[in-house]
């Protein structure tokens, strides 16, 4: 062959080999083609099927729920029943999307609305009725020929549906069959031609797949965490909406309480002193004026009626004062509280001459509150501790802070009280032994609880009877 005729052959069989491989890659796309248009069908003849399933499902679901209910007359048999009537329309319509292109089945998916409609009316009835506890109603819409006659319906239209695409499913198999042997002839023919260019191509699509799915990977943790985020700011907000309106509802309960208890001091300041010194200083002319008039049966009456009427003149005090610690303004600041408890001590020393007093207080401590609240919280405290030891020869009491508690106390070896009434302890005119015995308003305590409470602390006391007690308290 000479150089002219090599010259001449050459691009022929070049161009041969690309019409070749032209031809013969068409005839692999197309037979692919037809292979994945059946594959396709044959998936969506399995989804139609499963749909087919899916509906009588939650049909039965539905039933099994009402029929529940209607035995037992309890909602929570209803669960199925409700999911069932939710789920049911978008499945429906789902199955109609699918098989738009088939004229039959969309004839039965009109035919099975109209049952499934009148079976879940039905059932919707019986449920209204045993509702009302009309029980002997219902006989006749549960347990009819028609419930029967519409469940046989509604089977019979899913086996003819199912029976319908499985038909179809064969026919599509086997296109799909004869596609894959087409697909795999032309691919074979073709493959010696193109095993370089496949190999390429495959290499690349392989290096774009993983791309791509590392993108779809990273947009859809993207996507979740824009989600979270969203709801997070959603529910902060409301949280914190919420949170205002509890706020000025609790501000407006505060300030309603406010005014109520300084009504109520105003009207002890005022309203109930007056009549009480009235009283006092009748019962005082009384005594000083008539006391050879009257026996000594009357002068003791008398003298009762001015013991009563100071009595009530101290407890009006101790509810201003608890009145007025409710009330008051918390001023912090770091001071010795050591110093603070000496020289209450000092001062209950000089009240209680004639007694044999005597305090252990720890050295140096300090703390964080209000000075004038806590000095009267140490005033009823001691002062307690005190009154409840003055039967003892020596009076003996502790303050300071223990660290096993991690808490302050006061701690005295007096009369002590019952455990059994500890929880009465705190309240108001709750006094845990007699006027008799040792005087008092019953308000102290309660004072002592109403200061640690404003420090955010909380108060408790141990004790025994006849061996002191212990009261414990911490400051927030």
């Amino acid at each position: 062959m000479n150089v002219m005729s090599h010259r001449v052959f050459v691009p022929v069989l070049l161009f041969v080999a690309v019409v070749v491989v032209a031809v013969n890659a068409g005839l692999a796309f197309r037979a692919v083609d037809e292979l994945l248009y059946s594959e396709h069908w044959v998936e969506h003849t399995w989804q139609v099927i499963i749909e087919v399933e899916t509906i009588m499902g939650s049909a039965r679901d539905a039933e099994t729920g009402a029929r529940g209910f209607l035995l037992t007359g309890e909602d929570r048999y209803l669960e199925p029943y409700n999911d069932a009537v939710k789920r049911l329309p978008g499945e429906l319509n789902e199955f109609q999307r699918l098989t738009q292109d088939n004229h039959s089945q969309q004839i039965r998916i009109v035919d099975l609305r109209a049952v499934l409609e009148q079976r879940l009316s039905l059932l919707n009835q019986a449920m209204t009725l045993r509702r009302a506890d009309t029980s002997a109603t219902l006989e006749p819409l549960v347990l009819a020929d028609s419930g029967k006659v519409q469940m046989d319906h509604l089977r019979q239209l899913s086996n003819e549906m199912e029976s319908e695409e499985r038909r179809l499913l064969k026919i599509r198999t086997a296109d799909a069959t004869a596609g894959g042997r087409r697909a795999r002839i032309a691919i074979g023919l073709a493959s010696a031609l193109d095993f370089l260019l496949i190999v390429f191509l495959s290499r690349y699509f392989a290096r774009e797949r993983r791309l791509r799915m590392a993108g779809e990977l990273t947009a859809h943790r993207l996507a979740l965490s824009r989600a979270e985020l969203v709801d997070s700011t959603a529910e902060i907000q409301a949280l914190n909406t919420s949170l205002e309106q509890r706020v000025q509802l609790r501000t407006a309960e505060l300030e309603a309480t406010n005014r109520e208890l300084e009504a109520f001091s105003y009207s002890v300041s005022h309203d109930l002193r007056s009549p009480l010194r009235t009283i006092d200083g009748f019962s005082l002319a009384l005594e000083e004026d008539y006391a050879d008039v009257v026996d000594d049966v009357g002068r003791d009456y008398i003298l009762r009626v001015r013991t009563g009427v100071q009595r009530m003149g101290q407890l009006i005090d101790a509810l201003l004062q608890l009145s007025r610690i409710t009330r008051a303004e918390i001023a912090r600041t770091h001071f010795n509280f050591s110093a603070l408890a000496a020289s209450v001590a000092n001062i209950l020393k000089e009240e209680n001459p004639g007694s044999d007093i005597e305090f252990t207080i720890q050295p140096d401590l300090m703390v964080e509150g209000d000075p004038k609240l806590l000095q009267v919280a140490l005033e009823n405290l001691l002062g307690n501790a005190v009154k409840f030891s003055s039967r003892m020869p020596t009076t003996r009491i502790e303050f300071g802070w223990d660290i096993a508690q991690n808490a302050w106390f006061v701690r005295d070896q007096g009369a002590g009280f019952d455990m059994f009434y500890a929880s009465k302890l705190f309240n108001a005119f709750n006094r845990l032994h007699g006027d008799k015995d040792f005087k008092g308003s019953g308000i102290g305590l309660a004072t002592v609880a109403r200061v640690i409470h404003r420090h955010h602390g909380k108060i408790w006391a141990d004790s025994v009877i006849n061996h002191g007690a212990t009261f414990w308290f911490t400051l927030g």
